[in-house]
Parts: C-alpha cells; sequence; structure tokens
C-alpha cells in the first residue's frame, strides 16, 4: 500500500424550512448546514496502510533469498527482483540470529518507488519453527522492528510487526492445487507525519493471500523456489483501528485489497504498485462510515469514496 491524496468536493446543503407562530405564518428562512467532508482520517489511514504494506513487501523479498548477492540484481527462474529497494541501502545479513538488516543511511535513499528513505529496518526470523527458513514455507515467523525510520519525512515507529506464514504444513500449493500460500500480519505503528502536521497511530490485524499461487509457475513453483513477487498478485483482508493526526479514533475494515505487482501505473516509479480492487470500510469517531472503493482492477491510483451516500473520485499518489 502509498500515501492518498483525496480530492474532495462537496456542495454544502442548503434546508429550507418554515416556522409558523400562533396564526402568522413566517417567511421561509434557510439555515446552513456544515458537510460531512471530514477526509483526515482517510489520508492518514491510507498512509500507514501504505507504509506497513511496503515493510511487509521489503522483509517479504529479502527473507526469501537467504542470501544477499541476488539483492539487488535478477537471479535465474524463480529468483526475485529486489531492485526496487534503493541500491543505497546497505544490507547485512547474520545467519547466527536469523537476522536481516537494511539500512537507507541518513542522507535520504531514493527508491524506485519515488520514496525517499532514511534509518534502518530489521527483519528477524529467529521464531520461525526448525523447517521454515523462507518466508515462503508454513511456519515462517518475522518481527520488523525500526530505528529511526523515516519516509518522505514521515517518522515511522514500529513498537511491534509480525507477519507469519499459516499455510498448512500438510496442505502445501504444489500437492493440493487450489491452495494459496497465506499470512497474518499484526502491526502497532506510530507515524509522525512530516512538518509537524501530527501523529498518527495504528493497529492492524490483516490477513495475507498470495492468490496466483496456483496461477503462475513464473511466481511461485513450489517450495523449493523463491516467490518471484514481481509476479506476484495478493489479497489482503482484516481489520485496523487508531488514531488520526488530529487526536481522533477510527476504525477500519479491509475487504479483499489486491494488490498486483505487475501494476505500476506511474512508469517514473515502478515500483509503486497501488491497490486496484477491494474496499475499506472505515469510521471516524462518531461520524457516519465512509466507504472506499479501490475499483476493479484497472491498472491506476484512481478510486471513489463515499460519504452519506455521494460519491467522490480520489487520487492515489
Amino acid at each position: 500500500m502509498k500515501t492518498s491524496k483525496i480530492y474532495l468536493g462537496l456542495a454544502v446543503g442548503l434546508i429550507a424550512f418554515s416556522i409558523t407562530l400562533t396564526s402568522c405564518r413566517k417567511k421561509e428562512k434557510t439555515a446552513e448546514v456544515a458537510p460531512d467532508n471530514e477526509q483526515t482520517t482517510a489520508t492518514d489511514n491510507n498512509l500507514a496502510e501504505s507504509i506497513s504494506n511496503d515493510i511487509v513487501a521489503m522483509g517479504s523479498q529479502v527473507c526469501e533469498t537467504g542470501t544477499l548477492t541476488t539483492f539487488k540484481t535478477n537471479s535465474n527462474f524463480g529468483g526475485n527482483d529486489l531492485s526496487f529497494l534503493p541500491v543505497c541501502a546497505i544490507v547485512t545479513s547474520s545467519p547466527s540470529i536469523k537476522t536481516y538488516t537494511v539500512d537507507f543511511g541518513t542522507t535520504g535513499c531514493v527508491g524506485t518507488d519515488g520514496r525517499t528513505r532514511t534509518g534502518k529496518l530489521v527483519f528477524n526470523f529467529s521464531a520461525s519453527t526448525p523447517t521454515a527458513t523462507y518466508y515462503r514455507n508454513p511456519g515462517f515467523s518475522m518481527s520488523i522492528t525500526s530505528a529511526n525510520y523515516v519516509v518522505d519525512g514521515n517518522q515511522i515507529n514500529i513498537i511491534n510487526k509480525t507477519v507469519k506464514n499459516t499455510t498448512p504444513a500438510t496442505i502445501t500449493p504444489a500437492a493440493y492445487p487450489g491452495i494459496n500460500l497465506t499470512w497474518s500480519v499484526s502491526a502497532n505503528v506510530s507515524i509522525v507525519k512530516a512538518s509537524n502536521a501530527g501523529t498518527v497511530s495504528w493497529t492492524c490485524n490483516r490477513t495475507k493471500e498470495l492468490i496466483n499461487t496456483n496461477e503462475n509457475t513464473l511466481c511461485y513453483n513450489g517450495q523449493a523456489y523463491p516467490i518471484n513477487w514481481t509476479k506476484a498478485k495478493i489479497k489482503i483482508n482484516g481489520t485496523a483501528t487508531g488514531t488520526n493526526a488530529k487526536g481522533e479514533s477510527y476504525n477500519a475494515l479491509a475487504k479483499d485489497l489486491v494488490r498486483d505487482f505487475n501494476c505500476a501505473p506511474d512508469i517514473t516509479k515502478p515500483h509503486r504498485h497501488p491497490f486496484i480492487s477491494g474496499k475499506i470500510e472505515y469510521t471516524p469517531g462518531t461520524r457516519p462510515t465512509r466507504f472506499i472503493d479501490f475499483g476493479n482492477g484497472a491498472c491506476d491510483f484512481s478510486g471513489t469514496i463515499t460519504i452519506n451516500g455521494q460519491s467522490f473520485v480520489f487520487t492515489l499518489q
């Protein structure tokens, strides 16, 4: 997931009413009612969603190769293209404690997704079962921590974040076509927005599914080969809660969010992959529930948001 900028135009409603006092009919008056066009929650939730998904994507690729030799280059069949991570990132492997550290430096590392990063991310998979070495393996478990990690000026503090491979160990996709690789994702993240624009808290419990597990052998060709994420399509479901930058609490429900890693609407940012379908229902405070619709599969940055029955187009950046 990406930072969203939602442009909404809402007409101010005018309610005409008449008042009768004793036997005299008074003149009709109009009262201006403020429209419900609150969009801070949508922007802040999508910021957290995008940053969280990108962190998981990095960890999934780093922990698939098992080595650093293919981290910034393309490997042969079955390997990964990890070049979406900036070439200025330094990756350190610590096999004895089962960790990878990605260091983006302190001066600003610009990736091919167009985002600028500094600081460090540490991916620790020591809690995996003994036979689960890679992200694709049932029983794999990865915890993620951050150190001064900043994305486009937003300070990301990972309080806790864990990804677990929940694919049944006895029912592998290769042996049972139709069974997809799945993971659970839990996170508690705090984001101090750029330019002192407030702090966002975001907690989620999600499921992640590689929906083309059995459709494309160039993406997944069994447990003997790494997942090639450049060919992947994933689906995300689950809940999230938090507070927006104004301190207002909210909750959100993600329904079948699909991200296609073959889709990159902006050719200048070949590794920025938006959601192309699915919905998010979110409720800010006591306000009515908003409905975000990412479309029906078209590769673009466009979607719609519906508030109180009125729908408006929004653009993801």
